[in-house]
């Protein structure tokens, strides 16, 4: 069953490197505002970038070194300043998910399209 299995997909990498390779998602995700990548890399990171973007839209300082403490700079800088901001009156539902219908030619995993709305 697939109770209670949400937010811990591992892609085969140890916890730090894990780590590392989400916040690149993020990133990108951010810095781009749309991204092209596996449904199971985009399922995993809407969560935590959406968490994301309701700590910036708070707008104050604790939220702001939180976001630099967990984002790179230019990635914090550009939530707090440009993105939070459009979603001043949005309560949640920051990002949207489109399946493509294709698959990566190396392994044939599902291609998401990953954007804000």
């Amino acid at each position: 069953m697939q109770h209670r299995k949400k937010g811990n997909r591992k892609f085969g990498r140890v916890r730090g490197r894990r780590i590392s390779f989400l916040k690149g998602l993020h990133r990108n995700l951010i810095m781009a505002e749309r991204i092209v990548t596996t449904e199971a890399r985009a399922r995993e990171i809407k969560p935590q970038v959406e968490k994301l973007v309701t700590l910036a839209k708070k707008q104050d300082l604790a939220a702001m070194r939180l976001l630099l403490a967990r984002l790179p700079n230019d990635a914090a800088l550009k939530l707090y300043y440009e993105i939070a901001p459009r979603y001043k009156e949005r309560h949640g539902g920051y990002l949207r998910v489109v399946k493509m219908g294709s698959t990566r030619m190396r392994d044939a995993a599902p291609k998401a399209l990953i954007e804000f709305i």
